[in-house]
């Protein structure tokens, strides 16, 4: 296995002449993938609406294509589900990720092509190990397996030709050979769609393996790690795992998670590595020992474009190409894929903390949200619920904010409310059921997060005095109607400044 290893470290680290490439001329390169995105897509349906065919620059496109999101593109995306084919991208689609919704739909299912299956989440997956082989030329992860934490809908049937799931049980199903070889658990287990068993039987699986990495979302990643260690009654992961080096995270700041990973691989050498992929795409990866800053990957199959989030709410707003953007301003990324999304917003916004390299900073999302353990509770799944809960128990609120409640010891995380109302609901309790429930309705992965208290506990309600928010507001010298309460923080600062006023 050894020998094997070095072929494979050797092979991967090939691949950083060329991500140094894309950093020496990232303009070129963006260039040419605009170019080659628009005449690929030039006889498709979307792309004789828009006659790509007499496109020739970036500020044409940008003048006859209007931005788009998930709603816009819709009717499209259903008729591809349904079959129909060369419609936003050309070759054939078969494969749809789902995510969490919109404000009008509980889920989303993105197409995914055969390019971007290859020239980007398998490339991205593949640019992974190449910088974490590069930064530690010593490794030794190819002598093991790699533990892969799937996502928790299997791959499901639409029609004869058409399958979705979740990103990674796509990825999962369309992994080459080699790859499958050195991954655990095996694919019966890694696409099982109920995560109680799932976790058990993963655990089970993996505990006798050479596990020398580990990719998944902190959430689940904690909660497996537990499972492990209830059965094998050992203190600490190394104990279970004693060659694994690596771990590879995203979808939720890590942050708050670190100290819990200290505990669960305590070890001064253990190499963290961070990602920042996405049903739409695979956008950056952490290419320095460290940092908390991502390499943005220009050469995936995707041309950027950058709305300075100021003009969010503009008509027909100015985006910017990637050689106007300035560092330190926050900016809703705009995207044209090989997947068919063309001047789409995914709605992150992020900082740019270099030029050169163009390396970037995720701060956060153009709505209110949470997404502490990937669960994505937007401000109108917040106002469904609440709505709800007070239409059920007779009440009528006046102002509310919410935050999650991280993982500590053995107490699974949580989301944290504080409601103040107009009118008191005649069962506080049932109050706060219909509240969780409803949000169990309108968000599927929050629902997932909640799977028997797995990732997600009910919510923690405060009942808020009058005035507490008045008060609040009042403190920080923001009475006025520009002022409004934040509803919904992917932190915990706004709640830790309001709870001292409720005593």
């Amino acid at each position: 296995m050894a020998i094997v290893n070095s072929i494979f470290t050797w092979y991967m680290k090939k691949r950083v002449h060329q991500i140094e490439l894309f950093i020496k001329y990232p303009h070129d390169v963006q260039e040419e993938w605009f170019q080659k995105l628009i005449s690929s897509a030039e006889d498709t349906e979307w792309g004789e609406k828009y006659d790509y065919r007499s496109i020739e620059t970036p500020k044409q496109f940008k003048e006859r294509v209007p931005l788009q999101n998930y709603d816009t593109l819709k009717p499209f995306i259903e008729r591809m589900l349904k079959g129909e084919q060369n419609i936003l991208w050309p070759s054939e689609i078969k494969w749809f990720a789902k995510s969490s919704g919109t404000t009008s739909d509980r889920s989303k299912f993105i197409p995914v092509s055969e390019e971007s299956l290859q020239e980007c989440h398998f490339k991205g997956g593949k640019d992974m190990l190449s910088i974490f082989c590069n930064n530690r030329p010593t490794n030794e992860i190819f002598t093991g397996k790699g533990l892969v934490l799937g996502g928790s809908h299997q791959i499901n049937q639409l029609n004869e030709d058409s399958f979705y799931g979740d990103l990674s049980a796509v990825l999962i199903k369309n992994l080459p050979m080699w790859a499958e070889y050195y991954r655990t658990p095996n694919i019966s287990i890694a696409l099982m769609e109920n995560y109680e068993e799932k976790m058990e039987k993963m655990a089970e699986a993996t505990i006798k393996e050479n596990v020398t990495n580990i990719a998944g979302v902190p959430t689940w990643t904690i909660v497996l790690a537990k499972k492990v260690l209830e059965i094998t009654g050992k203190a600490n992961l190394l104990e279970v795992w004693p060659n694994l080096e690596l771990y590879i995270h995203g979808a939720v700041n890590f942050k708050p998670y670190r100290e819990q990973f200290k505990e669960l691989i305590p070890c001064s050498h253990m190499y963290y590595l961070e990602t920042y992929n996405a049903s739409e795409g695979f956008f950056g990866i952490q290419d320095e020992v460290d940092s908390d800053e991502l390499l943005l990957m220009l050469d995936y199959g995707i041309y950027y474009e950058f709305l300075p989030i100021e003009k969010l709410d503009d008509d027909n707003p100015d985006t910017l190409s990637l050689e106007q953007v300035e560092l330190n301003k926050n900016y809703a990324i705009i995207i044209s894929t090989n997947g068919g999304l063309w001047r789409y917003m995914i709605g992150d916004t992020v900082q740019f903390t270099s030029l050169s390299p163009y390396r970037i900073k995720i701060t956060g999302r153009t709505k209110h949200f949470i997404n502490a353990f990937g669960e994505e509770v937007i401000i109108d799944n917040a106002e469904q619920a609440i709505c709800k809960a007070c239409d059920a128990t007779g009440a009528v609120f006046k102002d509310y904010t919410a935050c999650p409640i991280y993982f500590k010891g053995e107490e699974v995380g949580g989301h944290e409310w504080i409601i103040e109302f107009d009118h008191q609901p005649n069962d506080f309790e049932r109050f706060v059921d219909v509240l969780d429930q409803t949000l169990r309705e309108v968000n599927s992965d929050y629902d997932a997060k909640r799977f028997k208290d797995l990732a997600l506990r009910r919510p923690k309600v405060h009942n808020a005095p009058n005035n507490t928010f008045y008060n609040w507001l009042k403190s920080k010298g923001k009475l006025g109607g520009q002022h409004k309460v934040p509803r919904l923080a992917n932190d915990r600062k706004y709640v830790e400044e309001i709870l001292p006023l409720m005593k």
